[in-house]
């Protein structure tokens, strides 16, 4: 079986597969749900951050859902991690939680107790931080816990820098000259460490080196150069699905919205090649969040505006899931996707 959390504007789809196709709930109705992410330790746990109504977590994958004790002080929750490597002694991964304005919340408990982390803010570039459509503030875009060691987190402020910790979230270190950024989603993968992927606003970046430097490619993407989602073939991490726009403004306005899907499958080439077959037309498309099945070889899913997709094939060809897609969903921005076995 596999279990979506797809998060949109004002509403989160909960969708398991049967044999017949796929069970179909909505939750959090009108909670603006922002981020959401499983618990590989037991995978039946899931949270689901919101931009002003807390934190909540499920047990039934999805079914359905409490809010946490997280109190987050009037900030709005962006992102959320758990460790694939750090089992806690409550048999749950070790759970980030990222939030507007830029901080960390951490919970070795599933969620019931927390300790804030704040140190990353007295770094030299933190000055220079800000979001633009709220340029007062800034947030935490996204956490990367290394799937390859525990200590290690990546984190990306939108919009300034990426930056990370090497020893849990005590010290932090800022951003290098030639990294992204605006970084809007970073991959680690665990048959290479020390590989990072960012998808980011100026481009996609990769580092050979836990981010010591970095390599910008954007061979093949043209115009496209700014990149919303990255997705890595869990069985091969040459292969990867990447979304993309021309500017901010064709990847989120409803209005002017055009965005498409890019698919690399060799390090030796290192050129995208853009993706169609069994997609959307990309003008009128918000831009898309991708993700890989993290049980399944070769298997994709796509969401946007449009619908959820599936690829089994490495992402060179794509289907519609039979839902029923809510029409308000149409007008509505992705925002956050997981999937799970």
């Amino acid at each position: 079986m596999t279990t979506i959390l797809a998060s949109m504007q004002t509403t989160l789809l909960v969708l398991c597969s049967t044999k017949d196709g796929w069970n179909f709930q909505q939750c959090l109705n009108n909670l603006n749900p922002t981020s959401v992410t499983f618990d590989s330790f037991n995978t039946k746990r899931a949270y689901c951050g919101t931009f002003d109504n807390g934190l909540w977590k499920t047990d039934d994958n999805g079914q359905s859902w409490e809010k946490t004790s997280l109190n987050t002080s009037g900030s709005n929750i962006m992102s959320l991690s758990v460790s694939k490597v750090e089992k806690t002694e409550s048999g749950f991964g070790k759970l980030m939680v990222g939030t507007e304005p830029s901080l960390i919340f951490t919970s070795t408990d599933g969620g019931d107790t927390w300790k804030k982390i704040d140190e990353f803010n007295k770094l030299p570039s933190s000055s220079t931080w800000s979001f633009p459509p709220r340029p007062h503030t800034h947030h935490v875009r996204w956490i990367e816990l290394d799937v390859n060691n525990e200590k290690y987190i990546y984190t990306a402020i939108e919009a300034g820098a990426l930056i990370k910790s090497l020893d849990g979230g005590k010290t932090w270190i800022d951003r290098v000259s030639d990294g992204p950024y605006d970084t809007h989603t970073l991959r680690t993968h665990k048959m290479i460490p020390g590989r990072l992927y960012s998808a980011a606003g100026d481009g996609y970046f990769e580092s050979q080196n836990y981010g010591s430097s970095w390599k910008r490619i954007v061979n093949g993407l043209g115009f496209h150069t700014y990149l919303g989602s990255i997705a890595i073939n869990s069985n091969d991490p040459q292969n990867k699905i990447l979304s993309a726009a021309s500017n901010a403004w064709k990847a989120h306005s409803r209005q002017e919205a055009e965005s498409f899907l890019y698919r690399c499958t060799s390090d030796k080439d290192k050129s995208w090649e853009l993706i169609t077959k069994g997609l959307p037309k990309s003008k009128d498309t918000i831009i898309s969040l991708v993700e890989s099945h993290p049980y399944a070889k070769d298997e994709f899913f796509c969401l946007n505006n449009q619908g959820i997709y599936h690829s089994r094939d490495s992402g060179s060809s794509w289907e519609r899931l039979e839902i029923p897609w809510p029409k308000e969903n149409y007008l509505q921005h992705p925002w956050a996707l997981a999937v799970t076995k």
